[in-house]
């Protein structure tokens, strides 16, 4: 886990339609123990939020962040278990918003590579920021540790996406 003032910001690039955040974490674990951790119902809740998701290309992705009032409800776009998962985290009309979650095995465990798609008109530090602290409360679930959000590395991570994009 990240010690105050570790931040490990991604890269936030433009492309058609808006912006793509690329986040990446080494993880000291092998990759089906992460894989349960992105995809097990009974483990969302331990660093995301409830829901479930229906693991096979166009199975359903139901997150619902009560405590935001936002509630994703999507579909599986892409699946090649234990290495590749991707779907938006919208609902209904709401544009595209992309995860594509990357699991690939290392020497030392997993690296987890997130890249998050954000339509244009939306706030990609914010949006990057969100992740990197759901990303850190998964890091400490996979050490069997629950915390709450990490508020102050969302503030300190939206302020540093935001340098990094010149607002």
């Amino acid at each position: 886990m990240m010690e105050e003032g570790d931040i490990r910001l991604g890269r936030i690039r433009r492309v058609d339609g808006g912006f793509e955040g690329r986040l990446e974490r080494h993880i000291g674990h092998d990759r089906n123990t992460v894989w349960r951790k992105l995809t097990d119902a009974s483990a969302l809740p331990e660093w995301l939020a409830p829901g479930s998701i229906e693991l096979r290309n166009g199975g359903a992705v139901r997150i619902d962040f009560a405590d935001s009032g936002t509630t994703i409800d999507s579909t599986v776009l892409e699946l090649d278990a234990p290495r590749l998962l991707v779907y938006s985290w919208s609902s209904g009309n709401e544009p595209a918003r992309p995860l594509r979650w990357e699991l690939e095995t290392m020497p030392e465990g997993t690296r987890l590579v997130l890249t998050v798609g954000v339509p244009e008109g939306e706030d990609p530090a914010k949006a990057c920021a969100g992740f990197d602290a759901h990303l850190e409360m998964l890091l400490a679930a996979l050490e069997g540790v629950s915390i709450g959000f990490p508020f102050k590395l969302y503030v300190a991570a939206r302020k540093g996406y935001q340098e990094q994009l010149g607002q």
